[in-house]
């Protein structure tokens, strides 16, 4: 499955234990932009790193699995539980650079008077 947002959040590298680490990445998720969505996305072993270039603000395309478990507590009560694991994350934009120089020519202006500054013979 593949998601865009925002990235809202950037957790730290939890080590659950010695051979298992995971991740958690906060992403905006605005289909209806009034009223936005805010996406629990995790990492876990070596696709930790895949957050590690991430800023707050940048826009991003996720691609996750869907997983789902249960789990019963000592009662015999069964919980469900979700989770969506990511395996690729590509930036599609970097709003921290917003303010710098774009890549592009500044648009022209035209409009200026005939004949100011103007040497085109039409």
């Amino acid at each position: 499955m593949e998601i865009k947002g925002r990235v809202h959040e950037i957790g730290a590298v939890q080590q659950i234990s010695e051979t298992f680490k995971k991740r958690d990445l906060i992403v905006e998720y605005a289909e209806n932009p009034t009223y936005p969505e805010y996406l629990r996305f995790e990492a876990m072993q070596d696709k930790t790193s895949l957050f590690d270039g991430l800023k707050v603000g940048d826009e991003v395309e996720v691609s996750f699995n869907l997983r789902g478990r249960a789990w019963t507590d000592k009662t015999g009560k069964t919980s469900y539980f979700n989770s969506m694991v990511v395996w690729r994350i590509n930036t599609i934009s970097n709003n921290a650079g917003a303010g710098a120089t774009p890549d592009y020519a500044p648009p022209i202006d035209l409009s200026s008077k005939p004949g100011d500054d103007d040497d085109l013979p039409f």
